[in-house]
């Protein structure tokens, strides 16, 4: 059965479904949106393009959801609790049309836990369809197939996504967090751990965003200022997901917790920019003069904020990473060491280097992939430092030794190297 998206129906009003449907409505299709709460929907009205609002129908869930009869799409977006989800779907199953496709936006739940138990024509045609918020920027649109959903269903919401939306999509697999916050999270919380014993040495939290940033082509917000944009609140309960659902064997385990300073912020309510600071925050003085302060992770309290200490450090993109210095060091531990777990998770989350580079490019606003950057600064420099540390090499990086290439991507980018070993057209792998 050939499928195409026309319409779309979203199921929950809060900022990621407001932003699906303002999208859709944007990309001219008819849109219908439905929540609990008629405040809510009324928000996600007003998100919607003054222009495009003739083309969305609003309602309540309880007196409406037989709406979503008449839509060629219908998109869960409510909250991230797996017997709610359930719940909602059994309802919608039974009144949605044939032919239609259905998703969750979940960015954590896997979709077997969704779809167990679930009748036939649900697991053919179900898919999670994983947005990065802010829908309207970001580019990044994750889809992800159960073991029994139809290829025409995949194929429909990839060309929905690229062709109407504009969005990058992604190819991932039914696992944890699937690719992007899979490695965006393990940089996050395994940061705050290995960045321990540098404060403990005196390095400044400027200093470890300052280093965390521009020289290894990641956004200047750096470790800790990232994790104030997205939340601690957040961020532990990405930890409690991680620690539930990752392969026992995983080296994410570690650092699925918290370090005791950073636990006991989030005990107290200081989340991140939200909560009026995190790591960072910023303030008037009484005769206007902005001020800038941080929390100081050693004596717990707060200090005025510092000017990053980067002299010395080489600036070219990536040349920190093997400069002999503490932030060098720093660099290698968390940077390098994401670069080593995103090379040990191909096939596991996906199935080529290629739609892992274009997850964290596209969601977490990289200069280069993981893959991308490992070409950047020399695979073999890379190989020859782990085996120096007595580590064992994650999987592609083994498989590029083994195939005798000296690269992940050849050809100015048009081929990438498989898991076997061979070098494979860009143009089969992502959207």
């Amino acid at each position: 059965m050939v499928r195409s998206i026309e319409s779309v129906a979203v199921i929950g009003a809060g900022t990621m479904g407001a932003g699906i449907a303002a999208a859709s409505a944007a990309a001219g299709c008819r849109v219908l949106i439905l929540d609990m709460n008629e405040d809510t929907v009324e928000a996600a009205l007003q998100q919607v393009a003054e222009e495009d609002r003739d083309l969305v129908v609003t309602g309540l869930v309880d007196a409406d959801l037989e709406a979503v009869s008449g839509y060629d799409w219908v998109c869960e977006a409510i909250v991230e609790d797996l017997s709610v989800k359930r719940n909602l779907f059994s309802r919608l199953e039974e009144i949605r049309k044939d032919g239609s496709v259905i998703s969750s936006n979940t960015s954590g739940i896997p979709l077997r836990q969704i779809s167990e138990g679930m009748p036939q024509r649900f697991r053919s045609d179900v898919a999670i369809t994983h947005f990065f918020n802010p829908v309207k920027v970001m580019r990044l649109f994750e889809l992800v197939p159960g073991d029994e959903t139809d290829q025409e269903v995949i194929s429909a919401f990839a060309e929905f996504g690229s062709g109407r939306l504009g969005k990058g999509v992604v190819h991932a697999k039914d696992t944890v967090n699937f690719i992007g916050n899979r490695i965006g999270c393990f940089f996050m919380l395994s940061g705050l751990h290995l960045a321990k014993p540098f404060l403990a040495d005196g390095m400044s939290q400027e200093t470890i965003d300052g280093v965390l940033g521009a020289p290894i082509g990641l956004p200047p917000t750096g470790l800790y200022g990232l994790i104030d944009l997205i939340g601690l609140d957040v961020m532990e309960l990405v930890g409690k997901n991680l620690a539930a659902n990752l392969p026992d064997a995983d080296v994410g385990h570690e650092f699925t917790s918290f370090p005791d300073a950073e636990q006991r912020m989030h005990d107290s309510g200081q989340l991140g920019r939200k909560a009026g600071g995190g790591f960072y925050r910023q303030s008037k003085t009484p005769d206007g003069e902005r001020l800038k302060e941080s929390f100081d992770l050693a004596s717990e309290d707060w200090r005025d904020a510092q000017t990053p200490h980067l002299e010395g450090v080489p600036m070219e993109l990536g040349s920190i990473v093997f400069h002999d210095s503490p932030e060098g060091e720093l660099a290698w531990k968390i940077f390098g060491g994401t670069l080593k777990y995103a090379a040990s998770l191909v096939p596991e989350i996906a199935d080529d280097v290629l739609n892992i580079d274009n997850a964290i490019r596209w969601g977490f606003n990289w200069v280069h992939g993981p893959f991308e950057m490992l070409d950047h600064l020399g695979p073999r420099r890379v190989i020859d430092r782990i085996r120096a540390e007595g580590e064992e090499l994650p999987m592609m990086l083994e498989v590029l030794d083994k195939a005798g290439v000296g690269s992940f991507y050849r050809d100015q980018g048009r081929e990438y190297l498989g898991i076997d070993g061979e070098y494979h057209p860009v143009s089969s792998s992502a959207d």
